[in-house]
């Protein structure tokens, strides 16, 4: 895989940051940011902000509809305040395809929020993230 696939809004992934020791955490505010790079939305109070801020490895798995499953492995290249959330570019230097022609994701986990103030907040921050790709 040459290229990072796109991926349906509100997908989990697990972002895994170094430092210490791994520190994995699922995540569901992932843009594509373009062939090779990745935007991730975390709160400023995240453990795993300042794990990438001190040590800017990191790695993320994606298992998403549309039969995607993959590990991009890069790091942290910039921090941008968008408000309620710091938009993490992750400039992505490999991908590992998970994928295998003996089986196939139909459906990947994904988060709906129940709350209605939450899915707009989330809509917004969303927006706020896709903002900085223009």
């Amino acid at each position: 895989m040459d290229e990072l696939p796109e991926w349906p809004d509100g997908t989990v992934a697990t972002l895994v940051t170094l430092g210490d020791g791994p520190h994995a955490i699922p995540v569901s505010l992932i843009v594509r940011a373009g062939p090779r790079a990745i935007l991730v939305g975390l709160a400023p109070r995240r453990e795993a902000l300042a794990r990438l801020r001190a040590d800017p490895r990191a790695a993320l798995t994606i298992l998403a509809a549309g039969d995607h499953a993959f590990t991009a492995h890069g790091r942290a290249t910039s921090f941008e305040e968008t408000g309620r959330v710091v938009a993490v570019r992750i400039a992505v230097e490999r991908i590992a395809d998970h994928n295998r022609p003996t089986y196939e994701i139909r459906d990947g986990v994904q988060w709906d929020w129940t709350d209605e103030g939450e899915r707009e907040r989330d809509a917004a921050t969303r927006a706020a993230l896709r903002a900085l790709l223009d």
